[in-house]
């Protein structure tokens, strides 16, 4: 689940959003009133439950199997190497290094991941992530959501360490402390709604994300001039101008397909820059 926002931390809401003031009931302490501004979005989150809730044992042992089996091949591929060495690069790792600060541990955070049982893909994007965090003890708790995982994926996703969220986010999680988000081949209005609900300096630096090149959507709408395409993608064109990217290197394997056009994102902005101002 989304971590608390402490006050402070939502004391300058984005003017374009709605928000609502919860003021304190009557009998309250004055030295105990504190404003609290809440999204509109986090009031009309609802519980999320999975569509598909037939399950049994053996179900969930074949999934198991076919994600052992996807990890080990992985593990032992060239992509995976390549992958690797690309990542402890100086010019990459030290990016990982800055983000998680003096906390020294980042939560990973994995955003349609899709149907793990049903799609190869999904199963390779996952054994990515789960050998990331076996390699590296700076990568913390991974949570993960797609609104199509079923009662089966579940349960073999926490026993392979994960915690399923069980509301539907949106990809609107704050990123109070250091996070990793896992997005490859997530949707463009997924990214958006991340990057809306950080629209803060010291929110959007606590963020590295693995997902879709916003270079490429750039490049894109450069040609294809979409108005409607520009404004569902409006916060990932601001936020290039601060954006560190780097593409993942090519490969000519099925593994590769899995995280096809997909970078790293990191950000760079001054902590007094006022967003609000930033356009496209």
């Amino acid at each position: 689940m989304a971590a608390s926002a402490k006050t402070s931390a939502l004391d300058k809401p984005n003017p374009a959003e709605e928000w609502t003031v919860v003021l304190p009931r009557r009998g309250k302490q004055k030295r105990n009133f504190h404003k609290v501004i809440v999204h509109e979005w986090q009031k009309q989150k609802q519980v999320w439950t999975p569509e598909d809730v037939e399950t049994n044992p053996e179900r969930e042992s074949k999934l198991m199997q076919k994600i052992q089996t996807c990890i080990k091949k992985l593990e032992s591929s060239s992509f995976w190497l390549t992958f690797l060495d690309q990542l402890q690069t100086p010019e990459i790792f030290d990016w990982f290094l800055k983000a998680a600060g003096s906390e020294g541990k980042m939560q990973m955070v994995i955003y349609g991941i899709g149907s793990i049982e049903s799609h190869e893909p999904p199963r390779l994007q996952l054994s990515l992530a789960i050998l990331m965090k076996r390699m590296f003890s700076w990568i913390g708790e991974v949570e993960v959501f797609d609104p199509v995982i079923s009662l089966a994926e579940s349960r073999v996703l926490t026993a392979l360490g994960c915690c399923v969220l069980t509301a539907n986010e949106q990809g609107r999680r704050q990123a109070l402390r250091p996070t990793m988000f896992f997005m490859p081949h997530c949707e463009a209005e997924l990214y958006d709604n991340l990057l809306d609900a950080n629209w803060r300096p010291d929110l959007l630096n606590n963020i590295i994300l693995f997902g879709n090149s916003f270079e490429a959507y750039e490049q894109h709408l450069s040609v294809c001039k979409s108005l409607t395409l520009a404004d569902s993608r409006k916060h990932i064109l601001a936020i290039r101008q601060f954006v560190k990217e780097f593409g993942i290197d090519s490969f000519s394997d099925d593994f590769f397909r899995a995280i096809h056009g997909s970078s790293w994102h990191f950000f760079n902005i001054d902590p007094d820059l006022d967003l609000c101002g930033v356009k496209p």
